[in-house]
Formats: C-alpha cells, sequence, structure tokens
C-alpha cells in the first residue's frame, strides 16, 4: 500500500505509464510511482486522465476522489469487487444476526464518546467530559437511546460554542465535512477490498446513501479531523485550508500493540469488526489506543 496523497489543482492532464502516474502541466511533467500512492484527490475540474490510468489505480486499490467547481469533495471511484471471493462475503454479510450488529454498533457508539471524552479532556473541558462518561454508562444495546446524539451536541458546543450546530454554514463545518468526507473514502477502500458492499449498513440505513457500513464504521476516527479543525480554528476555509487537513491522516496510533499510521490502523480496525460480525465475537474488535 501507498503511503503519499496527491492532489491535483489547475489545469493537468493525467496519464498512465509502465506503473507511474504522469502529470503534465504548463510548469512541467511529474511522475510518480503508483505503488507510492494512497489516495488521489483531483480537486480541479480543469483537469483530465485517462481511462487507461482509471483502471491502473484501481488495480493499485488507490483511492481516487473528484471534487466540484467548489473544490469540494463530489464522487470517488469504487471497484465492483475488491476481493477473490467477494460474492462469499456478501452472503455473509446479509446473514450477519442483528444481535451481534447491535452489540458491534454498542461498540463502536462507546468507543466514539470515550474518544469524543478524550479530546474534551485533552482541551480542559472537564464538566463536558463528565456528562458524557454518564452517556456511555446509559448506552444499551443498539443504541435505542440515543446516546450517541445527546453526546454529540455536547461535544460539539464544548469545542466551537453554544451557538455551533452541524447544519450550519461556516468554515468550522466545511472543514470537518472535507475531513469527514476524505476519511469516509479510506473506510470505503477498507469495505470494499475485503468483499463487502458499503451500502448495507449496521445502524445507519438510509436508502439514499450508498456508504452507510462506512458511516458506521469510521465514527471512532472522526476524532483525527475534529482535533485538527480545533487546532486550526479556520476563519475560512481555501486551497491552504484543506492542505491543512489531510495532514489529519499523517499522524500514527496505537493499534493492536504496534504504532500505525492512520491508514493502516483503519484496515486493521476494519478487518477486525468483519471478524467480530463473521464469528460474534465482539471482543475482537481493534480500537485505536488514545494517547493523551
Amino acid at each position: 500500500m501507498g503511503w503519499r496523497t496527491i492532489v491535483i489543482t489547475g489545469n493537468a492532464k493525467m496519464e498512465y505509464k509502465l506503473d507511474y502516474l504522469v502529470i503534465r502541466k504548463h510548469e512541467g511533467t511529474a511522475r510518480i510511482h503508483l505503488s507510492e500512492i494512497e489516495m488521489l484527490i483531483v480537486e480541479s475540474t480543469s483537469a483530465s486522465l485517462t481511462t487507461r490510468l482509471l483502471n491502473e489505480l484501481i488495480r493499485f486499490k488507490i483511492k481516487v476522489m473528484f471534487c466540484d467547481q467548489k473544490h469540494d469533495p463530489i464522487s470517488e471511484l469504487v471497484p465492483y469487487y475488491g476481493c477473490h471471493d467477494v460474492s462469499a462475503k456478501i452472503k455473509q454479510q446479509v446473514n450477519w444476526n442483528e444481535d451481534v450488529k447491535e452489540s458491534v454498533w454498542y461498540s463502536i457508539v462507546k468507543e466514539k464518546i470515550q474518544k469524543q471524552k478524550w479530546h474534551l479532556l485533552l482541551r480542559e473541558k472537564t464538566k463536558e467530559a463528565e456528562i458524557l462518561d454518564g452517556y456511555v454508562a446509559e448506552l444499551l444495546p443498539g443504541d435505542l437511546s440515543n446516546r450517541e446524539g445527546h453526546a454529540a451536541k455536547v461535544y460539539f458546543n464544548a469545542l466551537f460554542g453554544m451557538d455551533f450546530t452541524r447544519d450550519a454554514i461556516n468554515s468550522t463545518n466545511a472543514a470537518l465535512n472535507y475531513g469527514y468526507g476524505i476519511l469516509l473514502s479510506h473506510f470505503n477502500r477498507e469495505i470494499v477490498s475485503s468483499g463487502y458492499l458499503t451500502q448495507l449498513g449496521l445502524f445507519h440505513g438510509n436508502q439514499f446513501n450508498y456508504f452507510n457500513l462506512s458511516s458506521d464504521l469510521m465514527e471512532p476516527f472522526r476524532i483525527f479531523v475534529d482535533k485538527q479543525i480545533y487546532d486550526l480554528n479556520p476563519s475560512k476555509f481555501g486551497s491552504d485550508e484543506k492542505r491543512d487537513v489531510l495532514l489529519s491522516f499523517t499522524k500514527s496510533v496505537i493499534i493492536d500493540g504496534k504504532r500505525r499510521e492512520i491508514p493502516a490502523a483503519i484496515r486493521i480496525y476494519c478487518r477486525s469488526v468483519f471478524s467480530a460480525l463473521n464469528s460474534g465475537k465482539t471482543d475482537r474488535i481493534c480500537f485505536f489506543e488514545d494517547e493523551l
């Protein structure tokens, strides 16, 4: 797997040659070996690329995201088949036990709220962190009492002010949405690579959402985007801020006893969730460790 995130801006022509991504711009030509690339973000609507390149990007399992005229993520390249036994994996997914799914979702929500509490403690928001601790104690299987939603309100108000709401149009939400979009894309790749469908979620079940399962699994990892946006405190959200948000994914964490970069941690976590869902043993889920 690669480690580089390539962002394409302005007028550019991209093509494939001998396992290299070739980028031609007015100021010159750049060549990057596909094995080095973890993600390609085409931020410009003035860029073009060949279908041969698209096929090779899929073959190398490189995540590709496309942006609109406002430079916001609007779509991504997702392969039909992620592994050799995809039909068997989909049958497994359709037959996942409902009680096990509720138990896995409970574990994910619990971990997410605990990560939010950890972040609030990092920012010396002790009172709000204690409230989230109470929500963890009140969690039910499947989060039937919606402790996740209550925790989110307390959490975001503590970080960004009592007037802050996630549906408001401002630079903070623009930055959060951009970061979450990149994070979602990472999870889409891991789910498809493992042979499962992103559409069939554990909790999320919107018929218009192609990425219900990704939306479920990504929850504990949102903390990395949250931390970056809080530190940035953006008064505007442009190209420079977007590059700063991408730094969220260059960090490393402890997971399964070893220090890993975030994309690798996502891979380990996703595979552990699938193992738990298939075996019914929810203690197999590997979460990354808190780092105060």
